[in-house]
């Protein structure tokens, strides 16, 4: 079968998904492409970073014999941003098919580098390329490495602006006025966002790192880096508990629970609480306060003294000896020994 015969016995058709709705006459940006790349008489395609942008490609077979086709698309674009599927079976005769080929563009575009025309050589003279076009090829699947059929296509990387859905429709033919508000947009919306979330800088367990130097100041807590970050959170948001029950058993325990992560358990026994604190207070032996019984000591002993336990809820949770020890130094009253047991 000739070429010029399969030519005439293949129907190729592009039909865009995502149309802009700016005038085509004013879409072409001439200071960033080429013009003579760019025919409005194609198929246009619009493309917004991070959206998946679609062209549908229709292909008949008028022929009586099947047809075994595969595409290849080329173009001024960065191959990463198309995705097309395969063509595995043959086309028969009279067939119809519809196939979607696909257009990501990055969502770091506008801040990336390799968005600036590489065709000039200045770098400071290089602007912002916008303006890209396309061509599918349709080849067989025999050795003959000429298209049977081709179509060109042109693609519009432009931002998506929010600030066009206040404005009357005429002013979304306008294909400057979306990039221009998306520059004011870009400008303000970081602010907005800000005051919309104000709850969320003010919570530790949700505001920004950069916010916790300032939410600890503003509690009276010390950041110490032997804690993690996540853990620091918490002990924020709860520094005014923690200051309440200081220097109590409670307080010790609570503080622990925050670190560890380990229940309270306060429904239960001392000894058998996932937190266990065990106090082993007593006034010894002397003369005229007491009499001889369980709790009498003769010499030494250590008064004020307690005991820690922790046993873990699950085996994979990991204990950090160090930071605990840390803990029970900061929150016991200075005159306490413990001693300090991991299960």
């Amino acid at each position: 079968m000739t070429q010029a015969r399969l030519r005439q016995q293949l129907s190729l058709k592009l039909k865009s998904l995502n149309i802009p709705e700016a005038e085509l006459a004013l879409l072409p940006i001439r200071t960033g492409s080429t013009p003579k790349t760019i025919d409005l008489k194609r198929e246009s395609l619009l493309l917004n970073p991070g959206e998946v942008a679609e062209i549908s490609v229709r292909l008949s077979n008028r022929d009586r014999e099947p047809l075994g086709l595969r595409w290849e698309v080329t173009g001024d674009f960065p191959r990463s941003w198309c995705q097309f599927p395969r063509l595995e079976n043959e086309l028969l005769p009279g067939e119809t098919i519809d196939v979607t080929v696909n257009f990501l563009v990055p969502d770091n575009f506008f801040e990336a580098e390799t968005a600036l025309d590489t065709t000039v050589d200045n770098w400071r003279e290089r602007s912002l390329k916008l303006d890209y076009y396309g061509v599918l090829h349709i080849y067989t699947t025999s050795r003959s490495s000429q298209a049977i059929a081709s179509t060109g296509f042109n693609l519009f990387v432009r931002p998506q602006s929010r600030y066009l859905d206040f404005l009357p429709q005429i002013y979304r033919e306008v294909d400057f006025v979306g990039r221009f508000l998306k520059i004011i947009e870009t400008t303000f919306e970081p602010d907005v966002e800000i005051l919309e979330n104000f709850w969320a800088y003010l919570d530790p367990l949700t505001a920004p790192e950069s916010m916790l130097p300032f939410l600890a100041h503003w509690v009276g807590w010390e950041i110490q880096p032997q804690i993690p970050l996540n853990l620091q959170r918490r002990l924020i948001r709860y520094a005014i508990q923690i200051y309440r029950w200081r220097g109590t058993r409670y307080g010790l325990r609570f503080f622990l629970h925050l670190i560890t992560g380990l229940p309270l358990d306060e429904q239960i026994e001392e000894a058998d609480k996932h937190i266990s604190i065990r106090e082993f207070f007593s006034k010894g032996f002397v003369f005229g306060e007491t009499r001889l019984g369980e709790d009498t000591i003769l010499g030494g002993g250590r008064p004020f003294h307690f005991k820690v336990h922790l046993r873990r809820d699950t085996p994979d949770r990991e204990l950090d000896e160090a930071v605990i020890r840390l803990v029970i130094e900061q929150q016991k009253p200075a005159f306490c020994t413990y001693d300090l047991e991991i299960e």
